[in-house]
């Protein structure tokens, strides 16, 4: 796939531009719903013979805007979800800069500069995606701005157990750290990528050796707690249970949250690793204990509880 970073105003030219059917969204999380606006494009652009396309936007435009709930946090940050867009097939990804100049471009200036000057054929792109200035742009008028020189597709919501699967979804998921549902929506567990950074080294003390992963982006956290969770090291995939917390037994006021990772028959130096983190289930909240060993008895049952769960369980 080949990926294309622009700034407003670009420079590509018409003439320079083969011809292609794109998709348009911000395309957060790359789960069930943007899969099959995708997935759409890209089976329109082999019926017609020529290139497919995904065109998103970099930041998410809540932070340019400054809307009151802005999405500092990223289900698939930038670079995972160009990697999950690949895996679909596409030809071509175009990252459009979302900048305040950009997003003042009335409707009309929008469709003529970023899709017809992209030689787009034929757009697809969710029910409710809009475009221009305030998105007063939408799937409904986007023939009007089209000019008569592309066609367009639009995908209906889709829904799993009656809830419409989005990306505002999976965050609240997230927020209750209800992983396991999450799963379902992507299509694949969740993860964050990150490297093993030293820690206080206090599990190897209790014989629970823990690897302290720290995020290489501004992922959305899964809400404190214990969960089951596979984790890729060398290409490798792995079994174990993860702290998400600020480790209450030991302090009273940790200012930022740790993520540690006990591995099962795992006994490697890590440090400084690069590692993929697969949250699989929650097990239970982040606890204080009254001592050593009443937390020894409740790792174990964690570990029992965890390695219940992922017993069969494959992860990609």
């Amino acid at each position: 796939m080949k990926t294309i970073f622009i700034s407003h105003p670009h420079e590509i030219k018409l003439e320079n531009s083969l011809p292609k059917v794109m998709a348009l969204g911000f395309f957060d999380g790359v789960h069930i719903g943007h899969q099959k606006v995708i997935g759409s494009a890209k089976q329109i652009a082999d019926e017609k013979g020529i290139k497919s396309a995904v065109m998103t936007f970099y930041p998410h435009p809540s932070i340019v805007l400054r809307r009151e709930n802005a999405v500092h946090y990223a289900i698939t940050p930038l670079n995972d979800k160009i990697v999950e867009i690949e895996r679909l097939g596409i030809d071509e990804l175009y990252v459009v800069e979302f900048k305040e100049q950009f997003a003042q471009l009335l409707p009309q200036e929008f469709v003529d500069d970023y899709i017809i000057k992209l030689n787009v054929k034929h757009v697809v792109a969710g029910f409710d995606f809009t475009y221009g200035r305030m998105g007063k742009g939408t799937m409904e008028t986007l023939p009007f701005h089209s000019r008569n020189q592309f066609t367009q597709t639009i995908v209906p919501k889709v829904e799993k157990d009656d809830e419409k699967v989005s990306s505002t979804y999976i965050r609240k998921l997230l927020q209750d750290g209800n992983v396991s549902v999450i799963s379902s929506l992507l299509g694949r567990p969740y993860k964050i990528k990150g490297n093993v950074i030293h820690g206080e080294k206090r599990g190897s003390t209790i014989g629970f050796p823990t690897a302290n992963i720290a995020p290489l982006e501004d992922y959305y956290i899964p809400k404190i707690g214990v969960y089951a969770v596979k984790m890729k090291i060398k290409d490798e995939w792995y079994n174990g249970v993860c702290n998400i917390g600020k480790k209450p037994t030991f302090h009273e006021n940790l200012a930022n949250i740790s993520i540690e990772v006990h591995l099962f028959d795992f006994s490697d130096m890590i440090y400084g690793e690069f590692i993929e983190l697969s949250f699989l289930y929650r097990i239970r909240d982040e606890q204080k204990f009254t001592g050593i060993d009443q937390l020894v008895e409740r790792i174990q049952i964690d570990m029992k509880i965890a390695k219940e769960i992922l017993i069969g369980r494959v992860t990609n």
